[in-house]
């Protein structure tokens, strides 16, 4: 199993799929990063001879933010926001959705499941 960036990538799947298993790194990125070392996009991982795992390590830490890094650099934005206290800030504060969506329904992801009013029965 390859270990890049802190994380067990799949040896039954393509690099390019594998890739994506990696927190910052979707499709798009995962298929330039393949380009960028020169591994043909059907390749496997268990396919990968060690030489090709240690350009793709190195690849991804030259040039791309990816796992603890990047979920730190979101979390401190977040805080940034909360300590501003702007109108994002409160949002994220509260739980309910950031980026103006509606909350009279369909709001359930960021607020959680319905709770029950008492004496609401018609």
């Amino acid at each position: 199993m390859a270990r890049i960036a802190g994380v067990n990538i799949p040896t039954q799947k393509r690099v390019v799929i594998a890739l994506t298993y990696i927190h910052g790194i979707g499709p798009a990125k995962s298929q330039e990063i393949c380009e960028k070392v020169g591994i043909p996009l059907e390749k496997r991982v268990n396919e990968l001879a060690d030489d090709e795992v240690v350009k793709i390590r190195e690849t991804i830490d030259a040039d791309y933010t990816v796992e603890g890094d990047l979920r730190r650099e979101v979390a401190m934005n977040i805080k940034r926001l909360l300590d501003l206290k702007s109108y994002r800030g409160l949002r994220h504060r509260k739980g309910l959705p950031v980026r103006g969506q509606r909350t009279k329904c369909n709001a359930r992801t960021r607020k959680g499941p319905a709770r029950p009013i008492a004496g609401k029965k018609k």
